[in-house]
């Protein structure tokens, strides 16, 4: 059974933290886009470690039964990973500055992480 959104949200980032990605920003998008519910936005500061938040959060996110699509594992500079309500914005440091989502977003409210 497919987790809610909300629940699905909480497990990615958990697993993000567990692979210690940085500056993890929720935002809502309820009412706002029909892209998604929530983006996760993060970062990590190698290929190595984007690679790594990546795999663990598709990992638990297919557990909890969500269909889960992968794009940018092989550069590992922004890798999306959509899985339907929720989609996650993995970055590399560098790039994650250059497009900072959380501006082009900005009329999204913030979601307060646990």
């Amino acid at each position: 059974m497919a987790l809610s959104s909300d629940k699905l949200l909480q497990s990615v980032v958990e697993a993000a933290e567990e692979k210690k990605a940085y500056e993890l920003v929720a935002l809502n998008l309820q009412g706002i886009s029909l892209v998604a519910d929530y983006f996760l936005i993060c970062h990590g500061n190698s290929d190595t470690q984007v690679q790594a938040i990546a795999n663990e959060i598709r990992k638990r996110a297919e557990e909890h039964g969500a269909r889960v699509r992968l794009e940018g594992m092989d550069t590992a500079r922004w890798v999306l990973i959509d899985m339907g309500d929720v989609v996650a914005h993995v970055f590399h440091r560098d790039e994650r500055e250059y497009y900072h989502l959380e501006r082009l977003w900005s009329d999204a409210k913030a979601v307060t992480l646990a």
